[in-house]
């Protein structure tokens, strides 16, 4: 769940930025609703990296399948350890992917990660745990405070869709540097993750509460 109030994010992100006003007006409603899970949600975004998304759909479920395990009945750490090198890669894994994702099952599977140990943590202190994580940065631990843990006030500068909707929006000639969208969406603290999440789909991107 959010960690915030849905409607005050948007209340206060109207009132502070007229060119982010016109945007929710043409997005509509904030719908964005947390998925629970946390080796689920790190999984998935390590399956999406770097493929376009019915690409990384396509693998992932071949990959599911393989582990008996589906969208709502997830695999375990353990599933994912018994299964050899050879059926995942049957399933379309890289051989990189497959190493991130063999890393991040055995971090859960010796508890060096669990379930509902980021909850009490910060931003930066999540981001840092979970980049201890083979093929997980920065990006991938901002995606998981927003999607996952529901915070509030996150801006992911090195994402391309939220620089790509930053430009349309505030008609820059450019995608936005980071000092810019940083000074851009310093109107919207403390609810930069809605404000971002209304870049996104100003441009109609999928994202992961959509089912992605």
């Amino acid at each position: 769940m959010l960690t915030y109030n849905p409607g005050e994010a948007v209340e206060h992100l109207r009132s502070a930025d007229p060119v982010l006003a016109r945007v929710i007006e043409q997005v509509g409603p904030f719908t964005l609703e947390p998925r629970k899970g946390t080796f689920r949600m790190l999984s998935r975004a390590i399956f999406f990296q770097q493929l376009a998304g019915p690409a990384a759909r396509a693998i992932l479920g071949r990959v599911l399948a393989t582990l008996g395990a589906d969208e709502e009945n997830w695999y375990t750490p353990a599933a994912f350890l018994n299964a050899t090198d050879e059926q995942l890669r049957a399933a379309g894994l890289s051989r990189q992917k497959l190493a991130y994702l063999r890393d991040l099952a055995g971090k859960f599977a010796s508890a060096q990660l669990g379930e509902d140990g980021l909850t009490e943590l910060d931003d930066e202190a999540v981001i840092t745990r979970v980049s201890a994580v083979k093929g997980i940065g920065r990006w991938t631990g901002e995606m998981f405070l927003i999607f996952s843990l529901g915070r509030p006030d996150i801006l992911p500068v090195d994402d391309l869709g939220v620089r790509r909707g930053m430009q349309i929006a505030y008609g820059l000639p450019e995608l936005p540097k980071p000092d810019e969208m940083r000074r851009i969406a310093e109107p919207w603290r403390p609810y930069r993750s809605a404000g971002t999440w209304y870049m996104w789909r100003s441009l109609g991107v999928a994202l992961p509460e959509q089912g992605r």
